[in-house]
């Protein structure tokens, strides 16, 4: 049975929801925004590429996306998240240069071979599976594509050596791991890994 903290937890930040989702939404925005820029940043995407942004939450990677890439798709799970992704990145909708949509990592919504960078920060932990999530993004991208994913070290579902072999397990190549420190008093070390499909 779910504790009250865990239920407080879970609502704010776990599947955002309500009054305590949009508070959730507001700490993360500010917290993980480093962080979310420094991922767009290594994963260079291109104008002409497909960008898929999982748990995009409230939208600073979303936003950092698709000032490079003018084909950014955002999916996540939370109502909540994708409303106050609308609001930060309405120039980026305006121009169609993102689409907004319910989905998971293991439920994208997208065709075969559709992508060509996929960028998740900070909701690896929150993947019910992470094989199935990789499973999709592996089957979304095309054949060279790249994954970035970035997650606060401390609560990753695994140890980094142990991700990185479930990355490579889901077919993925050239896995590389690392940590980065935000420089930010609120980010926490975050774990980086990068992969491609061939």
């Amino acid at each position: 049975m779910e504790s009250i903290t865990q239920g407080l937890l879970t609502k704010g930040f776990g599947r955002p929801g309500g009054l305590l989702g949009r508070l959730g939404g507001r700490l993360m925005a500010h917290g993980n925004a480093a962080t979310e820029r420094h991922a767009v940043a290594l994963a260079r995407p291109t104008e002409q590429e497909v960008v898929l942004v999982v748990g995009p939450g409230p939208g600073v990677g979303l936003e950092a996306a698709a000032r490079r890439s003018a084909h950014v798709i955002g999916v996540d799970p939370s109502d909540v998240m994708l409303a106050m992704a609308r609001r930060r990145c309405a120039s980026a909708l305006a121009r169609d240069r993102l689409r907004l949509t319910v989905g998971t990592a293991a439920d994208t919504g997208c065709p075969d071979l559709s992508v060509d960078v996929v960028i998740s920060v900070n909701n690896l932990h929150l993947w019910p599976d992470v094989p199935a999530g990789l499973t999709e993004l592996h089957r979304v991208l095309r054949p060279g594509g790249r994954i970035l994913l970035a997650a606060h070290e401390k609560w990753l579902p695994t140890a980094l050596p142990a991700l990185a072999h479930t990355v490579l397990a889901a077919g993925f190549t050239s896995v590389r791991s690392w940590t980065w420190e935000p420089p930010t008093r609120m980010a926490s070390t975050a774990a980086l890994l990068s992969a491609v499909r061939t």
